[in-house]
């Protein structure tokens, strides 16, 4: 996360709330896409080493979002979000609780009552959360479970993500002309899929080859990187056939990640112009489904993601950065 952006936590105790406020370098809809679409949901927010999984969402008044937390042992814990009042890239509010695996309230646990209140400026936005108990000893119990430890940990491993992979990717281009990749994630065995391809093509890896999260330089503003994950690989490029470029990456579970067959493979395609790319999204995605509105983003890139109306996923990719290299 940017050291620049704000965050803060602090505990009520005579209100017996939890009060988070947290700066994103991203724009208002993509902030609450964030917190309202499963598929981006579930890439953040448990925290390590646990992982989300919904099984369902309603996302209006009145529906619930249902979803597993699962620990790296496999053991699953039900939770339960009744959603009761929603304004749009504004404010919603809910109840959450653990349930049983049918959706069944455990009334054994307390619930917490969240109101998440989203406020827009320029390319920023902040997210104001206020988590209400009922009773004092249920806030000073979730407090030493390490709430604030998983959850600043978890939004932040997530910036951390995003972020290196892009500039990574960025790095490699020095101009933007048009191309095609593809781009493929696997649960941490990067490296042996892409030293078959390039056995089998015979080419050799772009720019500095293979590169991994523990090549990351040290940052007091972003979480350690766990020692599982620190071999992986973040990212690499290989050239293939006809000039085109397979690119990978890990998705670790312990940042949260599920990899299944259908979700661990785009097509890239990188216009030559934003308005290209711009008229490229909205074309290919009618009637599809839209994972990552196409936008402005804070590493350096006009990016966006969906799957068309016959399931195939796509990016799209202009370097912002790299803006002024064709204009020679």
């Amino acid at each position: 996360m940017n050291p620049n952006l704000l965050f803060d936590f602090s505990v009520n105790r005579e209100s017996k709330t939890i009060n988070v406020k947290r700066e994103f370098a991203a724009n208002i809809k993509l902030v609450w896409d964030c917190w309202t679409k499963p598929e981006l949901l579930d890439l953040w927010w448990a925290p390590k080493p646990y992982q989300t999984k919904t099984k369902s969402m309603d996302f209006r008044e009145g529906g619930s979002w249902f979803y597993a937390m699962i620990g790296p042992d496999g053991a699953t814990h039900w939770c339960r979000a009744d959603y009761k009042k929603i304004e749009p890239q504004k404010n919603f509010s809910g109840l959450d609780a653990f349930c049983d695996e049918e959706g069944n309230i455990n009334t054994d646990f307390p619930r917490s009552f969240w109101t998440n209140s989203f406020s827009a400026n320029t390319d920023r936005t902040t997210v104001d959360i206020v988590i209400k108990y009922e009773e004092l000893e249920d806030l000073e119990k979730i407090i030493q479970l390490g709430f604030k430890e998983g959850f600043t940990t978890a939004m932040g491993n997530l910036d951390q993500y995003l972020e290196t992979q892009f500039k990574l990717r960025n790095e490699l281009r020095t101009d933007n002309k048009a191309r095609v990749c593809t781009y493929l994630n696997f649960p941490g065995n990067t490296e042996e899929a892409f030293l078959f391809y390039k056995s089998v093509f015979q080419t050799e890896f772009s720019g500095n080859g293979i590169q991994r999260f523990g090549d990351l330089p040290a940052d007091s503003d972003h979480p350690p990187i766990a020692e599982a994950v620190k071999n992986m690989v973040i990212h690499i490029e290989l050239p293939i056939t006809g000039n085109h470029i397979l690119m990978g990456t890990d998705a670790p579970r312990e940042m949260g990640f599920t990899v299944t067959q259908g979700n661990n493979m785009h097509i890239s395609l990188e216009p030559e112009t934003k308005d290209e790319a711009k008229r490229i999204f909205e074309e290919l995605s009618a009637g599809g489904n839209i994972t990552m509105p196409l936008q402005d983003m804070f590493w350096g890139a006009y990016f966006g993601s969906f799957s068309d109306k016959y399931g195939i996923n796509w990016m799209v990719n202009y370097n912002t950065k790299n803006e002024n290299s064709n204009q020679v």
